[in-house]
């Protein structure tokens, strides 16, 4: 079960960057391997908003859809993320943003296994790699929306 655990310093707020992480519809337009999105529905609850989304991934020759359940905690700047379905046996993130001195700190976790053996053979041997790419693109689209500095 591959993990993946990151902390990352970047110039901009913990707001900016939660607001980036939290929008969940505009991922196709920046992460890798992302071809589609859909938020099949959002509720709120004590603290905070549920949302249940589709991601479409596409990665060489397989191409899946997964469901899953992303809880945001906009006052601890918190959002986590389970599996509901698709093409893992299991899957859950998590992102948490706090501001520091010249800007944020984003810690992201994220631990999951496929279903698919071979998928998970493909994804296993280059994983910390992915998910470093997937970091930086988010990084990208906060430049991208931000400006280089907060």
């Amino acid at each position: 079960m591959p993990t993946h655990h990151e902390i990352k310093r970047l110039p901009y707020t913990a707001q900016q960057m939660y607001d980036l992480v939290a929008d969940v519809g505009s991922y196709p337009k920046f992460l890798p391997w992302n071809s589609a999105a859909r938020i099949r529905s959002r509720r709120p609850i004590p603290g905070g908003e549920v949302m249940e989304a589709d991601l479409v991934i596409s990665f060489k020759v397989f191409r899946e859809r997964f469901g899953s359940r992303v809880t945001l905690w906009p006052d601890a700047r918190k959002i986590d993320t389970e599996y509901l379905d698709g093409p893992f046996k299991h899957m859950k993130s998590t992102w948490s943003f706090r501001d520091v001195e010249g800007g944020c700190e984003v810690d992201f976790f994220v631990d999951f296994e496929f279903r698919n053996a071979i998928l998970q053979g493909i994804i296993g041997v280059v994983f910390n790699d992915a998910m470093q790419r997937v970091v930086r693109a988010f990084e990208r689209r906060a430049a991208e929306l931000h400006g280089p500095k907060v």
